[in-house]
C-alpha cells in the first residue's frame, strides 16, 4: 500500500486511493519531482496556479471529474 504512516495532503490521499505513483505525474506534466512531493506530503505547500493547471490536465486523464477544489482550497 502506497503511503503508509505518512501524513498526505487530499493529492496525495487520492493518488493513494487510485494506485497511482507520483512519478507518473511528473512523466505526465513534465513538472520536478520535488515539486509533486511536496503536493502529495506537506498540507503548506500550495502549487502555482500553472502548475495546478498541468496536474488537473494529467488527473483528468484518469478522472474527468476532478476539479482544483478536490485538492486545493482557494
Amino acid at each position: 500500500m502506497f503511503g503508509i504512516r505518512k501524513k498526505r495532503t487530499p493529492l496525495g490521499k487520492w493518488l493513494d486511493k487510485k494506485g497511482i505513483l507520483q512519478e507518473w505525474i511528473v512523466k505526465e506534466t513534465k513538472l520536478n519531482k520535488f515539486t509533486i512531493s511536496k503536493l502529495a506530503n506537506k498540507m503548506d505547500h500550495m502549487p502555482s496556479g500553472r502548475t495546478m493547471k498541468k496536474i488537473l490536465q494529467a488527473l483528468r486523464k484518469i478522472d474527468p471529474n476532478i476539479k482544483q477544489d478536490d485538492f486545493w482550497s482557494m
